[in-house]
């Protein structure tokens, strides 16, 4: 199976979502275009601060963002946490031997990174970032509050759709583990994911325990590569 680059122009030309049917079959219920659409305007409309709209970003959005952006800074958000909460049949993981890719749940915090889109390409970039992240509808879009060195802004992120089938929750750890070690697909193994995350958190001064940990374990585990 050749290995699928998550790229822009791999989001906006249909491959990304033609590898996903592929795998998990022509019935996968996918967000039309239509309901993208409105989506986003619903969230614009519900932007805190309208000429200053920001994303925030937990997993490999930090180091894989695929949207134009005009600045970034680090940056934290209360109420919400990292965790490994949803199942990937397709992308890097397979039905019969599924990974585990990173949500928001709620309670207590997670630093990340926050993108500014430049005013005026507010809608074409989040059009892009839903192709790429809402189009199995596994996530739920919500405003946070970002706390940055540079003072507070209103971000969009991405939280788990506890509706969906491909919600995991109350994993235990070795579950995780196994899941996180062997899992992989078209874009990759789900290890990876995992070892990008922390790599490029701590290239930003970012240091999660949990995560941390959790990388130790799993580089126990996961084959070489």
């Amino acid at each position: 199976m050749s290995r699928l680059a998550l790229t822009r122009d791999t989001i906006l030309d249909g491959t990304l979502h033609a590898a996903v049917r592929e795998v998990l079959g022509p019935d996968v219920a996918f967000m039309s275009d239509d309901e993208r659409r409105a989506q986003i305007d619903d969230m614009l409309a519900r932007a805190p601060e309208p000429s200053r709209v920001w994303v925030f970003a937990f997993g490999s959005l930090i180091w894989n963002p695929a949207f134009l952006h005009a600045g970034r800074r680090v940056a934290r958000v209360h109420g919400w946490h990292r965790q490994f909460c949803l199942w990937v049949r397709a992308g890097r993981g397979t039905p019969d031997n599924p990974g585990l890719m990173l949500s928001l749940e709620s309670g207590g915090s997670c630093t990340g990174v926050v993108y500014r889109l430049a005013p005026g390409t507010e809608r074409t970039e989040l059009d892009v970032l839903w192709r790429r992240e809402m189009f199995t509808m596994s996530y739920r879009p919500v405003w946070v509050a970002a706390r940055t060195p540079e003072g507070v802004v209103h971000a969009v992120a991405f939280a788990a759709n506890r509706a969906h089938e491909r919600y995991a929750p109350r994993l235990d750890a070795d579950a995780i583990v196994h899941h996180l070690a062997t899992g992989a697909g078209r874009l990759g193994r789900c290890c990876d994911y995992l070892f990008d995350t922390v790599a490029h958190l701590r290239e930003l001064g970012i240091r999660d325990a949990a995560l941390e940990a959790l990388e130790a374990r799993v580089r126990a585990r996961a084959p070489a590569g």
